[in-house]
Order: structure tokens, then sequence, then C-alpha cells
């Protein structure tokens, strides 16, 4: 097997995995997941929900986002900042495409490629991360799952 289709193989793997990872999330609206891999290792994980010591719920009494919800892309970034390791290099994998505010971590955590699952409605975020270089894969959970 040459190593596009491995990789292509890999991608869709841990595309599926970052997708089981989301349903870890308390989030009603859209459950995201996301892992960050370097080397064929995960080495950080994260999914959408409210920072560590406050409730499980993620949605206001009008069924809005409540606007100190993290995303899963913050998640796993940050966790990184907590352990030994980098992720300088790395993929993320997320079940959402990232929006602006992710982006701009991504490049700063030295993310070098982003594979995705699912188009948000803005597409600025990944407009962001081709400008910064970073590699942008799209592979839809159809696929992922069906090939």
């Amino acid at each position: 097997m040459d190593a596009d289709k491995k990789q292509h193989e890999l991608d869709k793997r841990y595309i599926r995995m970052a997708n089981i990872w989301a349903e870890n999330s308390y989030c009603q609206r859209r459950k995201v997941g996301a892992l960050i891999v370097k080397d064929k290792m995960i080495i950080s994980d994260g999914y959408n929900g409210t920072p560590s010591g406050f409730e499980n719920i993620c949605e206001d009494e009008n069924n809005l986002t409540k606007p100190y919800v993290l995303h899963a892309e913050a998640n796993a970034i940050t966790k990184i900042a907590r352990s030994n390791n980098s992720s300088d290099g790395a993929t993320m994998y997320v079940t959402a495409s990232p929006c602006i505010e992710c982006a701009k971590l991504i490049i700063q955590a030295g993310i070098k490629r982003v594979v995705y699952s699912e188009h948000y409605r803005l597409e600025d975020g990944i407009e962001l991360l081709k400008r910064a270089g970073i590699e942008v894969v799209y592979i839809g959970l159809s696929s992922a799952e069906n090939e």
C-alpha cells in the first residue's frame, strides 16, 4: 500500500475515533470531538463542554450555547499544555470544521494538518488554516465508515 493510501486509511480511523469521543460531550445542540495525533500516537483529546468544575450544562434556558463553553479543539490543545507532550507538527482530527477562534489556537499550537468530517456554516476558520499553510483534509463520516 502506498504512503498516501495508508495515510488516508489512518485518517479515516482517527476521524471515526473523534466521532466516538464526541459522544462524551454533555452539549445538546452539537457534540464535537477532537484528537491530536503525533507519530501515530494520540497525544491529546477533547470534546466541547464547560470548563472543569462547572455544571455539565452547555445550553441556557433559551437553548443557546453558553458563552463559556469550550470547543473540542480548545480542550484538546489546552490539555497538551498540562502534559509533557508537544503538538508541534501534529495532526488534529475534529468532527466539525474549526471556527476562527479555534483555527488561531491550532496555528499557534504548531499543528500542521487538520482533518475534519462535518462542514460548519462558516468557513473562515478553514480559510485561516489554509492561509497559515496548514494542510486541511475533509473526510465525510459516511465515507470514513463505509470504505
